[in-house]
Protein backbone atom coordinates (compact mmCIF):
# COMPACT_ATOMS: atom_id res chain seq x y z
CA UNK A 1 0.00 0.00 0.00
CA UNK A 2 3.14 2.42 0.27
CA UNK A 3 2.56 4.57 3.10
CA UNK A 4 -0.21 3.45 5.32
CA UNK A 5 -1.81 6.48 6.54
CA UNK A 6 -3.57 9.14 4.29
CA UNK A 7 -5.34 11.68 4.76
CA UNK A 8 -8.58 10.29 6.95
CA UNK A 9 -6.53 7.47 8.60
CA UNK A 10 -5.62 3.86 6.91
CA UNK A 11 -8.25 2.87 4.19
CA UNK A 12 -8.73 -0.02 1.76
CA UNK A 13 -9.69 -3.12 1.20
CA UNK A 14 -10.46 -5.22 4.46
CA UNK A 15 -8.93 -8.26 4.46
CA UNK A 16 -6.25 -7.41 1.24
CA UNK A 17 -4.85 -4.02 2.53
CA UNK A 18 -6.67 -3.50 5.38
CA UNK A 19 -5.77 -6.73 7.72
CA UNK A 20 -6.35 -8.19 11.07
CA UNK A 21 -2.23 -8.47 11.09
CA UNK A 22 -2.10 -4.55 10.01
CA UNK A 23 -4.64 -3.45 12.58
CA UNK A 24 -2.40 -5.02 15.64
CA UNK A 25 0.88 -3.76 14.32
CA UNK A 26 -0.49 -0.21 13.90
CA UNK A 27 -2.23 -0.43 17.59
CA UNK A 28 0.66 -1.79 19.27
CA UNK A 29 3.17 0.77 17.28
CA UNK A 30 0.77 3.68 18.50
CA UNK A 31 0.77 3.19 22.36
CA UNK A 32 4.85 2.45 21.55
CA UNK A 33 5.08 5.69 20.00
CA UNK A 34 2.55 7.84 22.49
CA UNK A 35 3.95 6.03 25.12
CA UNK A 36 7.55 7.48 24.53
CA UNK A 37 6.18 10.44 23.64
CA UNK A 38 5.14 10.54 27.36
CA UNK A 39 1.52 10.81 26.68
CA UNK A 40 0.77 8.10 29.77
CA UNK A 41 3.19 9.35 32.39
CA UNK A 42 2.20 8.47 35.54
CA UNK A 43 -0.97 6.83 34.93
CA UNK A 44 -2.21 3.51 33.14
CA UNK A 45 -2.86 3.87 29.80
CA UNK A 46 -6.51 4.03 28.68
CA UNK A 47 -8.01 4.01 25.16
CA UNK A 48 -11.24 3.99 23.57
CA UNK A 49 -12.19 1.61 20.55
CA UNK A 50 -15.11 1.58 18.51
CA UNK A 51 -16.64 0.20 14.87
CA UNK A 52 -19.31 1.34 12.36
CA UNK A 53 -21.43 -2.08 11.73
CA UNK A 54 -19.75 -3.40 8.59
CA UNK A 55 -18.64 -7.25 9.27
CA UNK A 56 -14.97 -6.69 8.91
CA UNK A 57 -14.96 -3.86 11.66
CA UNK A 58 -15.90 -7.31 13.77
CA UNK A 59 -11.85 -9.03 13.34
CA UNK A 60 -10.56 -5.21 12.90
CA UNK A 61 -11.70 -4.15 15.68
CA UNK A 62 -10.59 -7.46 18.06
CA UNK A 63 -7.19 -6.99 16.61
CA UNK A 64 -6.79 -3.58 17.32
CA UNK A 65 -8.32 -4.67 21.29
CA UNK A 66 -5.72 -7.09 21.27
CA UNK A 67 -2.88 -4.99 20.00
CA UNK A 68 -3.45 -1.97 22.94
CA UNK A 69 -4.06 -5.03 25.66
CA UNK A 70 -0.60 -6.37 24.68
CA UNK A 71 0.98 -3.54 24.90
CA UNK A 72 -0.20 -3.04 27.98
CA UNK A 73 -3.42 -0.36 27.69
CA UNK A 74 -6.57 -0.57 29.06
CA UNK A 75 -9.36 -0.42 26.41
CA UNK A 76 -12.91 0.54 26.37
CA UNK A 77 -15.00 -1.06 23.94
CA UNK A 78 -17.80 0.96 22.65
CA UNK A 79 -18.96 -1.06 20.13
CA UNK A 80 -20.73 0.74 17.35
CA UNK A 81 -21.01 4.07 17.11
CA UNK A 82 -20.37 6.80 15.25
CA UNK A 83 -16.73 8.42 14.31
CA UNK A 84 -17.23 11.71 16.19
CA UNK A 85 -19.72 9.93 19.14
CA UNK A 86 -16.36 8.14 19.28
CA UNK A 87 -14.18 11.31 19.44
CA UNK A 88 -16.35 12.39 22.12
CA UNK A 89 -16.42 9.36 24.35
CA UNK A 90 -12.42 9.85 24.44
CA UNK A 91 -12.62 13.71 25.20
CA UNK A 92 -15.21 13.09 27.94
CA UNK A 93 -13.57 9.91 29.93
CA UNK A 94 -9.90 11.27 29.04
CA UNK A 95 -8.82 8.64 27.53
CA UNK A 96 -4.88 8.75 26.19
CA UNK A 97 -6.44 7.01 22.43
CA UNK A 98 -9.18 6.57 20.58
CA UNK A 99 -9.21 4.02 17.53
CA UNK A 100 -11.96 3.48 14.91
CA UNK A 101 -12.42 1.10 12.49
CA UNK A 102 -14.96 2.22 9.60
CA UNK A 103 -14.28 3.48 5.48
CA UNK A 104 -16.97 6.11 6.36
CA UNK A 105 -19.02 6.59 2.87
CA UNK A 106 -16.63 3.52 1.09
CA UNK A 107 -18.41 0.76 -0.14
CA UNK A 108 -18.81 -2.24 2.70
CA UNK A 109 -15.75 -4.64 0.99
CA UNK A 110 -13.78 -1.53 2.45
CA UNK A 111 -12.61 -0.28 6.30
CA UNK A 112 -10.48 1.92 7.79
CA UNK A 113 -8.63 2.39 10.99
CA UNK A 114 -8.65 6.30 12.30
CA UNK A 115 -6.91 7.11 15.28
CA UNK A 116 -7.85 9.91 17.96
CA UNK A 117 -5.47 11.83 20.63
CA UNK A 118 -6.11 12.89 24.07
CA UNK A 119 -9.13 15.26 24.19
CA UNK A 120 -10.62 13.60 20.65
CA UNK A 121 -8.54 14.85 18.16
CA UNK A 122 -6.66 13.38 15.19
CA UNK A 123 -3.05 12.70 15.06
CA UNK A 124 -0.54 14.74 13.70
CA UNK A 125 0.73 13.87 11.07
CA UNK A 126 4.17 13.34 12.65
CA UNK A 127 2.70 10.99 15.17
CA UNK A 128 1.08 9.06 12.37
CA UNK A 129 4.85 8.78 10.47
CA UNK A 130 6.72 8.14 13.72
CA UNK A 131 4.28 4.90 14.33
CA UNK A 132 4.54 3.90 10.89
CA UNK A 133 8.22 3.80 11.50
CA UNK A 134 7.96 1.86 14.44
CA UNK A 135 5.66 -1.24 12.71
CA UNK A 136 6.35 -4.90 13.97
CA UNK A 137 9.88 -3.68 15.80
CA UNK A 138 10.92 -6.19 18.46
CA UNK A 139 9.67 -4.72 21.87
CA UNK A 140 9.37 -6.12 25.20
CA UNK A 141 5.79 -7.66 26.50
CA UNK A 142 4.56 -6.73 29.68
CA UNK A 143 2.85 -10.28 31.27
CA UNK A 144 1.39 -10.38 34.55
CA UNK A 145 -0.78 -7.81 35.29
CA UNK A 146 1.13 -5.53 33.30
CA UNK A 147 -1.27 -6.26 30.33
CA UNK A 148 -4.12 -4.38 29.32
CA UNK A 149 -7.40 -4.81 30.56
CA UNK A 150 -10.57 -5.00 28.52
CA UNK A 151 -14.44 -3.61 28.98
CA UNK A 152 -17.07 -2.97 27.12
CA UNK A 153 -19.08 0.45 27.46
CA UNK A 154 -22.65 -0.30 26.68
CA UNK A 155 -24.01 2.98 28.41
CA UNK A 156 -21.51 5.51 25.30
CA UNK A 157 -24.24 6.11 23.28
CA UNK A 158 -26.66 7.70 25.54
CA UNK A 159 -23.85 9.54 26.83
CA UNK A 160 -23.33 10.48 23.49
CA UNK A 161 -26.78 11.10 22.66
CA UNK A 162 -26.72 13.11 25.93
CA UNK A 163 -24.13 15.65 25.00
CA UNK A 164 -25.46 16.23 21.54
CA UNK A 165 -28.59 17.23 22.78
CA UNK A 166 -27.30 19.78 25.65
CA UNK A 167 -25.61 21.88 22.52
CA UNK A 168 -29.12 21.96 21.41
CA UNK A 169 -30.00 26.00 21.10
CA UNK A 170 -33.66 24.99 20.09
CA UNK A 171 -36.26 22.13 20.20
CA UNK A 172 -37.42 20.33 17.43
CA UNK A 173 -41.06 20.07 18.23
CA UNK A 174 -43.87 20.29 15.25
CA UNK A 175 -40.97 18.88 12.83
CA UNK A 176 -41.82 15.52 11.21
CA UNK A 177 -38.24 14.56 10.04
CA UNK A 178 -37.10 11.62 7.82
CA UNK A 179 -33.69 10.00 8.72
CA UNK A 180 -31.65 7.79 6.54
CA UNK A 181 -28.47 6.27 8.64
CA UNK A 182 -26.96 4.71 5.65
CA UNK A 183 -27.48 1.01 7.76
CA UNK A 184 -24.45 3.07 9.48
CA UNK A 185 -23.18 3.93 12.55
CA UNK A 186 -25.82 6.43 13.40
CA UNK A 187 -28.92 3.74 13.17
CA UNK A 188 -29.45 3.76 16.38
CA UNK A 189 -28.10 7.19 17.95
CA UNK A 190 -29.34 9.07 14.85
CA UNK A 191 -33.16 8.64 15.69
CA UNK A 192 -33.23 8.61 19.43
CA UNK A 193 -31.15 11.98 19.45
CA UNK A 194 -34.08 13.41 16.66
CA UNK A 195 -36.98 11.54 18.94
CA UNK A 196 -35.51 13.46 22.24
CA UNK A 197 -35.09 16.66 20.80
CA UNK A 198 -39.26 16.93 19.72
CA UNK A 199 -39.10 15.55 16.35
CA UNK A 200 -41.51 13.17 14.63
CA UNK A 201 -39.23 10.63 12.98
CA UNK A 202 -39.52 8.34 10.43
CA UNK A 203 -36.64 6.26 10.19
CA UNK A 204 -34.73 4.34 6.83
CA UNK A 205 -31.90 2.36 6.28
CA UNK A 206 -31.65 1.66 10.07
CA UNK A 207 -30.85 -2.25 9.61
CA UNK A 208 -27.20 -2.90 9.55
CA UNK A 209 -26.68 -6.54 9.00
CA UNK A 210 -22.85 -5.57 8.34
CA UNK A 211 -23.08 -6.01 4.34
CA UNK A 212 -25.56 -3.15 3.51
CA UNK A 213 -23.82 -0.03 4.97
CA UNK A 214 -24.26 3.06 2.37
CA UNK A 215 -25.92 0.21 -0.14
CA UNK A 216 -27.97 2.19 -2.28
CA UNK A 217 -28.99 4.67 1.22
CA UNK A 218 -26.92 7.37 2.79
CA UNK A 219 -25.62 10.56 2.11
CA UNK A 220 -24.62 8.97 -0.93
CA UNK A 221 -27.30 7.61 -2.48
CA UNK A 222 -30.36 10.63 -1.68
CA UNK A 223 -33.13 8.79 -3.73
CA UNK A 224 -34.82 6.61 -1.18
CA UNK A 225 -34.91 9.65 1.08
CA UNK A 226 -36.40 12.09 -1.11
CA UNK A 227 -39.10 9.75 -1.74
CA UNK A 228 -39.52 9.07 2.17
CA UNK A 229 -40.13 12.54 2.22
CA UNK A 230 -42.43 13.13 -0.29
CA UNK A 231 -44.37 9.84 0.92
CA UNK A 232 -44.52 10.71 4.42
CA UNK A 233 -45.33 14.71 4.50
CA UNK A 234 -41.79 15.76 5.74
CA UNK A 235 -40.72 18.81 6.58
CA UNK A 236 -37.49 17.77 6.14
CA UNK A 237 -34.68 14.81 5.76
CA UNK A 238 -31.55 13.89 6.85
CA UNK A 239 -29.16 11.66 5.35
CA UNK A 240 -25.79 10.02 7.26
CA UNK A 241 -22.71 8.20 5.82
CA UNK A 242 -21.73 4.94 7.24
CA UNK A 243 -19.63 6.43 10.45
CA UNK A 244 -21.68 9.68 10.12
CA UNK A 245 -19.20 12.05 10.50
CA UNK A 246 -21.14 14.22 7.79
CA UNK A 247 -24.51 14.64 6.99
CA UNK A 248 -26.80 16.37 4.22
CA UNK A 249 -30.64 17.19 3.73
CA UNK A 250 -33.54 17.26 1.58
CA UNK A 251 -36.55 19.79 1.82
CA UNK A 252 -39.93 19.12 1.84
CA UNK A 253 -39.83 18.92 -2.28
CA UNK A 254 -37.02 16.76 -2.05
CA UNK A 255 -34.37 18.97 -3.07
CA UNK A 256 -31.41 18.83 -2.10
CA UNK A 257 -29.81 20.83 0.97
CA UNK A 258 -26.03 20.76 0.91
CA UNK A 259 -23.30 21.19 2.57
CA UNK A 260 -22.40 24.90 1.68
CA UNK A 261 -26.47 25.28 2.46
CA UNK A 262 -26.16 23.61 5.90
CA UNK A 263 -22.70 25.45 6.94
CA UNK A 264 -24.49 29.17 5.51
CA UNK A 265 -27.67 28.59 7.50
CA UNK A 266 -25.33 27.41 10.96
CA UNK A 267 -23.37 30.85 10.46
CA UNK A 268 -25.47 33.19 9.79
CA UNK A 269 -27.75 31.76 13.18
CA UNK A 270 -24.82 31.93 14.78
CA UNK A 271 -23.57 35.10 13.46
CA UNK A 272 -26.89 36.25 14.71
CA UNK A 273 -26.49 34.75 18.48
CA UNK A 274 -22.89 36.59 18.72
CA UNK A 275 -21.28 32.86 18.57
CA UNK A 276 -19.37 33.21 15.75
CA UNK A 277 -15.48 34.27 16.35
CA UNK A 278 -14.46 36.72 14.16
CA UNK A 279 -17.58 36.32 12.03
CA UNK A 280 -15.90 34.03 10.12
CA UNK A 281 -16.78 30.74 8.27
CA UNK A 282 -14.24 28.18 7.81
CA UNK A 283 -14.75 26.46 3.82
CA UNK A 284 -12.78 24.66 0.92
CA UNK A 285 -11.72 26.24 -1.75
CA UNK A 286 -14.38 23.63 -3.57
CA UNK A 287 -17.31 25.65 -1.75
CA UNK A 288 -19.87 26.74 -4.36
CA UNK A 289 -19.73 30.51 -5.32
CA UNK A 290 -23.16 31.24 -3.81
CA UNK A 291 -21.88 30.55 -0.26
CA UNK A 292 -19.25 32.91 -0.68
CA UNK A 293 -22.01 35.38 -2.19
CA UNK A 294 -24.64 34.94 0.84
CA UNK A 295 -21.91 35.39 3.30
CA UNK A 296 -20.65 38.55 1.99
CA UNK A 297 -24.11 39.88 1.72
CA UNK A 298 -24.47 39.26 5.75
CA UNK A 299 -20.85 40.49 6.40
CA UNK A 300 -19.59 36.85 7.38
CA UNK A 301 -15.71 36.21 5.98
CA UNK A 302 -15.48 33.00 3.99
CA UNK A 303 -11.53 31.75 4.71
CA UNK A 304 -10.80 29.44 1.97
CA UNK A 305 -8.27 26.19 2.82
CA UNK A 306 -7.10 23.07 1.18
CA UNK A 307 -9.70 20.56 0.07
CA UNK A 308 -9.81 18.17 3.52
CA UNK A 309 -11.04 18.39 6.56
CA UNK A 310 -7.98 18.38 8.06
CA UNK A 311 -7.30 21.53 6.27
CA UNK A 312 -10.49 23.18 7.77
CA UNK A 313 -9.78 21.76 11.02
CA UNK A 314 -6.32 23.63 10.77
CA UNK A 315 -7.55 26.99 10.17
CA UNK A 316 -10.24 26.75 12.61
CA UNK A 317 -7.72 25.98 15.94
CA UNK A 318 -5.31 28.37 14.49
CA UNK A 319 -7.65 30.93 14.51
CA UNK A 320 -9.62 30.42 16.63
CA UNK A 321 -13.26 29.83 14.76
CA UNK A 322 -16.22 27.93 15.73
CA UNK A 323 -17.66 25.97 12.40
CA UNK A 324 -16.64 25.47 9.13
CA UNK A 325 -16.76 22.35 6.63
CA UNK A 326 -17.42 20.97 3.49
CA UNK A 327 -19.59 20.84 0.57
CA UNK A 328 -20.06 17.38 1.46
CA UNK A 329 -21.70 18.02 4.41
CA UNK A 330 -18.40 17.41 6.78
CA UNK A 331 -19.20 20.27 8.96
CA UNK A 332 -17.30 21.00 12.43
CA UNK A 333 -18.51 22.48 14.95
CA UNK A 334 -15.24 23.14 17.22
CA UNK A 335 -18.01 24.40 20.52
CA UNK A 336 -19.66 21.08 20.80
CA UNK A 337 -16.92 18.51 18.73
CA UNK A 338 -13.61 17.73 17.71
CA UNK A 339 -14.45 16.72 14.33
CA UNK A 340 -17.34 16.62 11.68
CA UNK A 341 -20.61 15.34 13.49
CA UNK A 342 -23.37 14.60 11.28
CA UNK A 343 -25.62 13.86 14.12
CA UNK A 344 -24.97 17.53 15.79
CA UNK A 345 -24.98 19.37 12.42
CA UNK A 346 -28.86 17.98 11.33
CA UNK A 347 -29.73 18.85 14.88
CA UNK A 348 -28.32 22.54 14.51
CA UNK A 349 -30.04 22.59 11.08
CA UNK A 350 -33.48 21.53 11.91
CA UNK A 351 -33.11 23.72 15.66
CA UNK A 352 -32.87 27.13 13.06
CA UNK A 353 -35.62 25.83 11.08
CA UNK A 354 -38.22 25.18 14.02
CA UNK A 355 -36.17 28.19 15.53
CA UNK A 356 -37.47 30.46 11.98
CA UNK A 357 -40.35 28.93 12.29
CA UNK A 358 -39.95 29.10 8.37
CA UNK A 359 -39.94 25.95 5.66
CA UNK A 360 -36.07 24.18 5.34
CA UNK A 361 -36.54 25.51 1.50
CA UNK A 362 -36.60 29.02 2.69
CA UNK A 363 -34.35 29.08 5.07
CA UNK A 364 -31.42 26.56 2.96
CA UNK A 365 -32.32 29.80 0.24
CA UNK A 366 -30.52 32.30 2.07
CA UNK A 367 -27.22 29.93 -0.35
CA UNK A 368 -28.26 30.50 -3.53
CA UNK A 369 -26.21 27.65 -5.62
CA UNK A 370 -24.57 28.77 -8.18
CA UNK A 371 -24.35 26.16 -11.24
CA UNK A 372 -21.63 24.36 -11.02
CA UNK A 373 -19.47 21.80 -13.70
CA UNK A 374 -16.68 19.69 -12.52
CA UNK A 375 -14.71 17.85 -15.02
CA UNK A 376 -11.58 15.01 -14.54
CA UNK A 377 -9.09 15.43 -17.67
CA UNK A 378 -6.98 12.34 -16.77
CA UNK A 379 -3.50 10.93 -18.88
CA UNK A 380 -2.10 14.46 -18.04
CA UNK A 381 1.07 15.36 -15.92
CA UNK A 382 -0.99 16.87 -12.79
CA UNK A 383 2.54 18.79 -11.89
CA UNK A 384 2.60 20.89 -14.52
CA UNK A 385 -0.89 21.89 -14.01
CA UNK A 386 -0.08 25.47 -12.30
CA UNK A 387 3.01 26.23 -13.96
CA UNK A 388 2.21 26.08 -18.01
CA UNK A 389 1.98 29.51 -19.23
CA UNK A 390 -0.81 28.30 -21.83
CA UNK A 391 -2.98 26.71 -19.33
CA UNK A 392 -2.58 29.63 -16.84
CA UNK A 393 -3.26 32.17 -19.94
CA UNK A 394 -6.92 30.20 -20.40
CA UNK A 395 -7.94 30.31 -16.53
CA UNK A 396 -7.26 33.97 -16.63
CA UNK A 397 -9.22 34.61 -19.72
CA UNK A 398 -11.55 32.66 -18.46
CA UNK A 399 -11.98 34.07 -15.17
CA UNK A 400 -12.35 37.42 -16.81
CA UNK A 401 -15.16 35.79 -18.90
CA UNK A 402 -16.85 35.19 -15.63
CA UNK A 403 -15.97 38.49 -13.42
CA UNK A 404 -17.29 38.40 -10.52
CA UNK A 405 -20.69 35.88 -11.41
CA UNK A 406 -18.15 33.10 -11.28
CA UNK A 407 -15.10 31.06 -10.88
CA UNK A 408 -12.98 28.59 -12.13
CA UNK A 409 -10.55 26.65 -10.30
CA UNK A 410 -7.74 23.99 -11.52
CA UNK A 411 -7.07 21.09 -9.19
CA UNK A 412 -4.66 18.69 -9.58
CA UNK A 413 -5.91 14.89 -7.78
CA UNK A 414 -4.21 13.96 -4.98
CA UNK A 415 -4.13 10.31 -5.79
CA UNK A 416 -4.88 9.95 -9.73
CA UNK A 417 -2.91 11.44 -13.11
CA UNK A 418 -5.46 14.01 -13.75
CA UNK A 419 -6.29 17.03 -13.59
CA UNK A 420 -9.83 18.85 -12.05
CA UNK A 421 -11.15 21.70 -13.56
CA UNK A 422 -14.25 22.97 -11.74
CA UNK A 423 -16.12 26.31 -13.11
CA UNK A 424 -19.08 28.07 -11.87
CA UNK A 425 -21.27 30.43 -13.59
CA UNK A 426 -24.48 32.30 -13.50
CA UNK A 427 -26.65 29.51 -15.67
CA UNK A 428 -25.38 26.15 -16.18
CA UNK A 429 -24.91 26.22 -20.17
CA UNK A 430 -21.98 28.84 -19.67
CA UNK A 431 -20.68 26.80 -17.33
CA UNK A 432 -20.03 24.19 -19.00
CA UNK A 433 -19.00 25.74 -21.96
CA UNK A 434 -16.02 27.36 -19.71
CA UNK A 435 -15.40 24.15 -18.63
CA UNK A 436 -14.98 22.33 -21.89
CA UNK A 437 -13.14 24.60 -23.52
CA UNK A 438 -10.69 24.67 -20.31
CA UNK A 439 -10.86 20.96 -20.19
CA UNK A 440 -9.75 20.93 -23.84
CA UNK A 441 -6.19 23.29 -23.15
CA UNK A 442 -5.49 21.14 -20.25
CA UNK A 443 -6.01 17.91 -21.94
CA UNK A 444 -3.37 19.21 -24.73
CA UNK A 445 -0.93 21.07 -23.07
CA UNK A 446 -0.29 18.57 -20.20
CA UNK A 447 -0.67 15.69 -22.00
CA UNK A 448 1.88 12.42 -20.54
Amino acid sequence: MGRYFGTDGVRGLANVDVTAELALDLSVAAAHVLGDAGAFSGHRPRAVVGRDPRASGEFLSAAVVAGLASAGVDVSDVGVLPTPGIAQVVAATGADLGVVLSASHNPVPDNGIKFFARGGHKLPDEVEDAIEGRLREPWARPTGAGVGRVTADAGAGARYVDHLLATLPHRLDGLRVVVDCAHGAAWSVGPEALRRAGADVVVIGAEPDGLNTNDGVGSTHLGPLQRAVREHGADAGIAFDGDADRCLAVDASGAVVDGDQIMGVLALALAERGQLPGKVLVATVMSNLGLLLAMRAAGVEVLQTAVGDRYVLEAMREGGYALGGEQSGHVVMLEHQTTGDGVLTALHLLARVAEVGLPLAEVAGAVQRLPQVLLNVPGVDKSRASTDEHVAAAVAAASAELGDSGRVLLRPSGTEPLVRVMVEAGDQSQARAVADRLAAVVGERLAL
